[in-house]
């Protein structure tokens, strides 16, 4: 008999997770309070982008990102897919001096990156304002449509013998047993908890918390935009009085549309637009793209983020649940880094050794070492 795998989650991280897990031998049941995709996987920018705020989080994307390559390969036109690289762009001397970094990291680990001036900036993209200091180029960063993906990736995992249960919350889990909101109990050898914010209530002892973005979505524009365009500032962004960052992240859609972000927000408890926050956002995607002001925006909307306390991903064994895994906390990273995550947790299921330091995204650097059972 195979040893059975329930993953709980069916966004892009729990899919991923639950395909990986069946293609390893295992007899997955993949399940959703909803339906695959729906959740913070639908709220999202879908980007596919190569971040280096630390080393060990630029290993984790770009060994994601050569996965989410090799699937495109064997699956083409799924998920929205467009190749359109991304263009960092500089508005002062310091930030040029960043992206030069930027694209030596990046280089020296094969995922070619080119730094430009001001004038080749403008001449890439013409939308942009006049003025800029230059920036980088990075060729492989990848937008994509995630509720789409996510969605075909459960009807492969059935497709290859696993099972979707869908409708049903889990309300409870123990080491080998999860109990649904109904009553009805499910036993399992292994448990993977890949459910977003959810896995705060079902297990309040793992540091997830919601981080509030907010998104905006223009009518279609087709042809005027190639790359996605985001601020040199992003993730460096000064934080304000309540909490808010915001820094310029813009998408090219493949139906012309443009998907404007971003902004982090801290305290926030609904997912109800806040006029200063959106018009934040957009007012900082203008700095940068000004024909946005004469664009018409469609569609606004805000959401929580699943965010951990030191803004890496929690990847790894539970430490007081013995046979209970966890992915996650990857924020506004999960698209990207959902391939790596499901690789690493399949990876120290089998005992061997991955291509990433577990250590780095374990769980149990959220837990006292006097708390560990099973250190």
């Amino acid at each position: 008999m195979k040893t059975t795998v329930c993953v709980i989650g069916a966004g892009i991280v729990g899919t991923s997770c639950a395909l990986k897990m069946q293609e390893e031998g295992y007899q997955v049941n993949l399940i959703d309070a909803a339906s695959p995709g729906c959740g913070v996987t639908a709220i999202g920018m879908g980007h596919l982008v190569a971040l280096d705020e630390s080393e060990q989080e630029l290993d984790l994307c770009l060994l994601s990102l050569r996965m989410w390559k090799d699937f495109f390969t064997e699956f083409p036109g799924i998920g929205e897919v467009s190749q359109c690289g991304t263009l960092w762009v500089a508005e002062n001397e310091d930030q040029l001096s960043e992206a030069h970094h930027r694209a030596q990291a990046m280089n020296a680990r094969l995922w070619r990156a080119e730094t430009l001036t001001g004038e080749q900036v403008q001449k890439l993209e013409p939308a942009l304002r006049p003025g800029l200091a230059g920036g980088v180029r990075v060729f492989g960063d990848s937008v994509v449509y995630p509720p789409k993906l996510a969605h075909f990736m459960a009807q492969l995992l059935v497709k290859r013998g696993g099972n979707l249960i869908l409708g049903k919350r889990v309300a409870q889990l123990t080491a080998n047993q999860l109990v649904f909101a109904d009553g009805s109990k499910l036993d399992a050898d292994i448990i993977i908890v890949a459910a977003g914010l959810e896995v705060a209530k079902l297990l309040p002892e793992i540091a997830v918390f919601g981080r509030k973005g907010h998104l905006a979505i223009t009518d279609r524009y087709p042809g005027r935009l190639s790359h996605q365009i985001v601020s040199m500032n992003y993730g460096q962004a000064a934080v304000s009085a309540d909490a808010l960052a915001v820094a310029a992240n813009v998408q090219p859609r493949s139906n012309g549309q443009w998907l404007i972000g971003s902004c982090r927000q801290d305290g926030q408890t609904d997912n109800s637009l806040d006029s200063k926050a959106l018009g934040a956002v957009l007012q900082s995607a203008m700095t940068l793209l000004p024909c946005l002001a004469d664009m018409q925006i469609i569609r606004a909307w805000a959401g929580m983020r699943p965010a951990s306390p030191d803004g890496h991903p929690i990847i790894g064994p539970h430490p007081g649940l013995a046979g209970v895994w966890l992915a996650a906390g990857h924020e506004g990273l999960g698209v990207t880094m959902a391939m790596a995550t499901a690789k690493m947790l399949a990876d120290q299921i089998a005992g061997r050794a991955g291509e990433i330091d577990y250590q780095h995204y374990s769980p149990e650097r959220f837990f006292p070492v006097q708390e560990l059972k099973y250190a």
